[in-house]
């Protein structure tokens, strides 16, 4: 029986009248439910594009390859003023960024020993199948050109029965590798696993929550400064989505001579903030702040820069401690700063700026703000997860 995919969910999957849910398809296509599950497309609409990547249909790391760019964005910019629509809340909508192809420049793989060596790759969707990926065009270059290593750290970390987890990331000094696997760590180990680094030119090598080799400097450019967060820090996913979310931040807080940075992180918005106002950090990792205190440090031309570490969902700055500053800039986790914001909410603060990456939780805690006299001015969407459901927004705030 032929059917039409009413819509894309969350998730990206289409979904029938009958609320079936199915994967590659899109709003407007004619499909046929296979046994299997999947979809046999009849009539394709004409965002539909041949997928640039040959391992899309087994790979689960993306799942928009089958549309074109134009319809992604306009997709991904319809989830954002959905989700602000269902609050009663407007869509200043000011600009769609989406990052190139090949730029992702961090990734957690997986790693399982076979019987000739090595397989690292991505699982399949909601699948323990793991597909290898060599021709993939979402990783950097320079990150697929380290898989020769990546299988090697698989085979002294991975037994036949368990997977490794290796999270890649790309910086000035070369590729920062975290290894996180059941074996022990020692001593005989560490030199192993020192002279792999050497073989294969890493720039930091760590197993668990130890680093065993730190041959060049893992830095990352924020702004005129460069941090070397640890090893397996959240980063954003790319270098031009995350100047993207730079340009937004640093047009909004024009003006601002006193900024409070929430869930800092390692200084991705502190250190080019920075530049222009004195800027107080507050996150829950101390080694996130302490490598953001030794960038400003070594910094130059750099206003004052102070730090805190301070769990913001238990204890949220209070409105006494806000009080003080001309604007406070949020980029907290996919759950939100739902906490934070009442605070916010009762403080004097007369700007926010708002970065985040669940367009639900964003438009939550926007309510809380305009119930509390604040007014969205403008939000720009930023697609730096390519042909996944990821969303980023950067939103603008303000109260008489």
């Amino acid at each position: 029986m032929t059917q039409t995919i009413e819509r894309l969910t969350l998730t990206g999957q289409g979904q029938l009248p009958d609320g079936t849910l199915l994967d590659r398809v899109l709003p407007g296509e004619e499909v046929e439910v296979q046994p299997d599950g999947s979809a046999r497309i009849i009539t394709p609409v004409v965002d539909r594009v041949k997928p640039p990547c040959r391992h899309f249909k087994s790979c689960g790391g993306c799942a928009l390859q089958h549309a074109s760019d134009g319809f992604v964005g306009e997709w991904k910019k319809t989830v954002v003023e959905r989700a602000l629509a269902a609050r009663d809340l407007p869509f200043p909508f000011r600009s769609l960024h989406t990052s190139p192809p090949q730029s992702r420049r961090r990734a957690r793989l997986s790693g399982r020993r076979t019987k000739k060596g090595a397989m690292v790759g991505f699982h399949a969707k909601a699948s323990d199948a793991l597909t290898e990926i060599p021709d993939c065009q979402l990783l950097l270059p320079s990150i697929m050109a380290g898989f020769p290593a990546f299988e090697a750290l698989t085979v002294i970390a991975a037994s036949r029965k368990s997977e490794v987890n290796l999270t890649v990331t790309d910086t000035l000094g070369g590729l920062d590798v975290l290894v996180e696997t059941e074996r022990e760590l020692t001593g005989p180990l560490r030199i192993e696993l020192a002279a792999l680094a050497e073989v294969h030119d890493l720039a930091r090598l760590a197993w668990n929550d130890d680093v065993v080799v730190t041959r060049k400097d893992p830095q990352q450019q924020f702004g005129t400064t460069r941090v070397a967060p640890p090893s397996g820090a959240f980063l954003q996913a790319t270098r031009e989505g995350e100047a993207a979310m730079v340009h937004s931040v640093l047009g909004a807080v024009a003006g601002a001579a006193r900024i409070v940075d929430l869930f800092s992180g390692a200084g991705t918005f502190t250190l080019p903030l920075a530049q222009g106002a004195t800027v107080h950090a507050v996150e829950g990792e101390a080694e996130l702040l302490q490598a953001l205190d030794r960038g400003w440090r070594h910094g130059q031309h750099l206003r004052p820069v102070t730090t805190k570490v301070r769990d913001l969902f238990r204890r949220p700055l209070e409105p006494d401690e806000l009080n003080g500053f001309d604007l406070a800039l949020l980029d907290p986790p996919r759950a939100g700063a739902e906490a934070q914001v009442r605070a916010i909410a009762a403080s004097d603060l007369r700007r926010v700026v708002m970065v985040s990456c669940n367009p639900v939780t964003f438009a939550r805690d926007v309510q809380t703000l305009t119930e509390a006299g604040f007014v969205l001015d403008q939000l720009d969407v930023i697609d730096q997860f390519r042909w996944s459901p990821h969303i980023e927004v950067v939103g603008e705030l303000s109260r008489p």
